[in-house]
């Protein structure tokens, strides 16, 4: 077990409706009775799924590191619809006609979100404002103050469309709420939008095809345990 005290970076596929925080829990309690530092490389939502970096031990000093890198995202969004937390957390609050959304429109409306934008993080979002989450006060029912944010599109790409349905490919700088530009992409339509499937596919070098099923992970290092 040296060697993830000394510092290992592990690629977990993260499962839907676990939080980020879930899996670095999980793969803590793996090492027990050992007491070694586990930390992740960027929050996914709890509803989305893919791509999540794990560091242990002296690996952990470089999370900062691997959060700079750029990130991929494949997802669906839903038109016609837009809902508090820009996803499928809650029910939607407004409803469109979407009759006359063309798939030229669709794909003309990509290029306004394609290189440095700005955007307003969800009121739903883990970001801190006074020691408190946004989530939190958004929950409770409170006015929740969002500060903008400059961000960089790389590529955006439309991949599918079949109304409601959208399904996309894009390439972000860290940093990115890929809720926040679904929201935006539907009001580019004169319309609304949410997110309802994201996975994160790549993060700098690292690439989804590479990572592990949690319990996956939890057996092996279970197995290293037995066999020290």
């Amino acid at each position: 077990m040296q060697e993830f005290a000394e510092g290992q970076l592990l690629l977990i596929n993260k499962p839907y409706k676990w939080t980020s925080f879930d899996v670095v829990g999980k793969i803590r309690n793996a090492f027990k009775p050992l007491k070694l530092k586990v930390g992740h490389a960027g929050t996914l939502d709890p509803l989305a799924t893919g791509l999540l970096i794990i560091c242990t031990g002296k690996m952990t000093k470089q999370i900062d590191t691997f959060q700079a890198e750029e990130k991929e995202y494949t997802g669906t969004m839903t038109l016609g619809a837009t809902t508090p937390s820009y996803d499928m957390e809650t029910e939607a609050d407004q409803r469109f006609d979407i009759s006359a959304v063309t798939p030229e429109q669709v794909h003309a409306a990509t290029k306004q979100f394609t290189g440095d934008i700005q955007q307003y993080p969800p009121a739903h979002s883990a970001i801190k404002i006074d020691g408190e989450r946004l989530y939190e006060k958004a929950r409770r029912g409170e006015e929740v103050e969002r500060r903008p944010r400059f961000v960089s599109i790389t590529e955006f790409e439309i991949t599918r469309i079949e109304l409601p349905e959208i399904d996309f490919r894009v390439v972000c700088s860290k940093g990115t709420y890929i809720r926040s530009l679904v929201h935006d992409f539907g009001a580019a339509l004169n319309n609304g939008a949410y997110l309802s499937r994201l996975r994160r596919t790549r993060s700098g070098n690292f690439k989804i095809e590479d990572a592990r099923e949690v319990m996956e992970m939890v057996t092996i290092i279970r197995e290293l345990k037995i066999g020290k």
